[in-house]
């Protein structure tokens, strides 16, 4: 399912315009970006959640020269599926 998809689907369900479930979509979309951002966790029950996990530097390797580099410290979004997703998507059927 693409971004327009999920437009769509929202609009029929809600039953309102594409345009006032674009804005809807991208409001969702956003807050969680912004949420992220700021190192917030999001918890939606029965979903998941969202959050920022920091890993600290360590020593690599450059897999084509075996060259060892540093790899610098970074933060990086995560989602953890919730328990009902998780079930959910295991009692569907499998194409």
């Amino acid at each position: 399912m693409t971004k327009a998809d999920l437009i769509e689907v929202v609009s029929e369900k809600a039953n309102i315009t594409r345009v006032k479930a674009e804005k809807v979509v991208e409001t969702v979309f956003n807050s969680i970006k912004e949420a992220l951002k700021n190192g917030d966790r999001i918890e939606i029950r029965g979903f998941g959640c969202f959050e920022v996990r920091h890993y600290g530097r360590y020593q690599g390797r450059n897999p084509k020269t075996g060259e060892v580099i540093e790899v610098p410290k970074k933060k990086l979004p995560f989602f953890k599926v919730g328990k009902l997703l998780k079930a959910q998507v295991a009692k569907a059927p499998t194409l």
